[in-house]
C-alpha cells in the first residue's frame, strides 16, 4: 500500500499551515477552484469538513457554513464524489495537495463505517478528524482506517492531563490536533480567551508529553498568529477567517480568488 501524502508530508522538516473549508461554500460549484487556489497558494494540507446539521465543536461561522452546504448540496457521498474528482482533474487541474476529512461521527455510522472508509481511500482522502469519536472508544475504527492507509488525527485540548496527551499523541498516526482556545471555532480570538503565557505554557506541556508532532488550530487569523504558534508547534490550522472573507463571494470564481488571496496574505 503507498504511503499516504500527510505521512510524506509531516516527515519533511517544515511548518504545516492547514486549510479548513466547507465544500460548496459559499456558493454551489466553488470546491474544486477553491482547492486550486489553495494549493496554489501554499496551503500544505486541506482540512474539509463533513457538512452535519449539528456540528458541537463549531462556532457560529462555520455553523452557517455547514448550513449552506447543505443547502447546496452537499453529502458525504457528493464530498467523496468531488475529492475523487479533484484527484483525476475533472473539471479542475488535478489537485495534489493532502486532504483531511473532518466531520462527526453521526453521519460517519449513517453512511456505514466500512463503507466510508473505502470510499474514502478509493476517492482519494488522505486522512480523518472525527472530534466527537473519543480515543478510548475508537480502537476498532483505527485500526480499520489505518489498515486502509487513513491518517487518523485526535483533539487536545487546553485542560487535557498529561496522561491522556500520551494516550493521544500514541494513537493519532501523523500528528495531533491541539486546541489552542475552550471554545468552539472561532468564538474567540486567543489574546482574549488567554494570555500569551497560557498558551505558551500550554504547548509547551503538549511538546513534553509527545512524540510525534502537533498543529494547532482555533482562533488562528492572521499571519502574525500563524508565525507565533509555528514557533510552539508543527503546524498552524486556519478555517473561520478563510471562510469569512470569502463569504460573500457570488460565483466560484469569485471564491477562489479570494481564497488565494486570504491564503497568500497568510504566508
Amino acid at each position: 500500500m503507498p504511503e499516504n501524502r500527510i505521512t510524506q508530508l509531516v516527515r519533511k522538516d517544515k511548518k504545516l499551515l492547514i486549510a479548513y473549508y466547507m465544500p460548496e461554500f459559499p456558493v454551489v460549484g466553488a470546491t474544486l477552484p477553491v482547492l486550486e487556489a489553495l494549493e496554489e497558494s501554499g496551503a500544505d494540507i486541506v482540512e474539509l469538513g463533513m457538512p452535519y446539521s449539528d456540528p458541537i465543536g463549531d462556532g457560529p461561522v462555520i455553523q452557517e457554513a455547514a448550513h449552506t452546504a447543505i443547502r447546496n448540496g452537499m453529502t458525504i457521498k457528493h464530498l467523496l464524489e468531488l475529492v475523487r474528482r479533484a484527484r483525476q482533474g475533472e473539471g479542475c487541474r488535478r489537485i495534489n495537495v493532502p486532504i483531511l476529512l473532518m466531520g462527526y461521527c453521526n453521519p460517519v455510522i449513517a453512511y456505514g463505517i466500512d463503507a466510508f472508509l473505502h470510499d474514502a481511500v478509493a476517492a482519494g482522502v488522505d486522512g480523518l478528524l472525527i472530534p466527537d469519536f473519543p480515543p478510548e472508544e475508537a480502537a476498532d475504527f483505527l485500526q480499520k482506517a489505518k489498515s486502509c492507509g487513513l491518517t487518523v488525527v485526535f483533539l487536545v485540548s487546553p485542560v487535557t492531563p498529561p496522561e491522556r496527551i500520551e494516550l493521544i499523541d500514541s494513537l493519532s498516526t501523523d500528528f495531533s490536533y491541539c486546541l489552542a482556545v475552550n471554545g468552539t471555532t472561532g468564538t474567540a480570538k486567543l489574546s482574549e480567551a488567554a494570555s500569551e503565557n497560557v498558551v505558551d505554557e500550554y504547548l509547551k506541556r503538549v511538546r513534553q508529553h509527545t512524540r510525534k508532532k502537533f498543529v494547532v488550530g482555533f482562533g488562528i487569523k492572521d499571519k502574525s498568529r500563524v508565525h507565533s504558534m509555528w514557533a510552539l508547534a508543527d503546524g498552524a490550522v486556519v478555517g473561520t477567517a478563510l471562510l469569512q472573507h470569502i463569504g460573500m463571494a457570488s460565483t466560484p470564481e469569485e471564491s477562489a480568488r479570494l481564497a488565494g488571496e486570504f491564503w497568500r496574505a497568510l504566508r
